[in-house]
């Protein structure tokens, strides 16, 4: 068995996803991978917009798009436990 890692990546997302929160990975000119995390806020002329948690809308053309999944909402805040002397 060979020591390298193989990862099968997988574009499953479609124009039907606008609203959804899903994960993108990209190819970045240098070679490098970047992931975007968010709100998929549309999909047209070959761009995707994808709006993350901080407010950022990030474009993202189609083509250096390696890999997407639609994955679950953001789980709410959880509360700090506060303790009662």
């Amino acid at each position: 068995m060979s020591g390298r890692f193989a990862a099968r990546l997988v574009v499953s997302i479609t124009a039907a996803d606008v609203g959804q929160r899903i994960s993108l990975r990209r190819r970045l000119p240098t070679g490098e991978y970047s992931d975007v995390v968010g709100v998929l806020e549309s999909w047209s002329d070959e761009t995707l917009q994808v709006r993350r948690r901080t407010g950022e809308l990030v474009e993202v053309p189609e083509g250096i798009m390696v890999a997407a999944k639609v994955v679950p909402p953001t789980p709410p805040p959880r509360r700090r436990r506060t303790t009662e002397d």
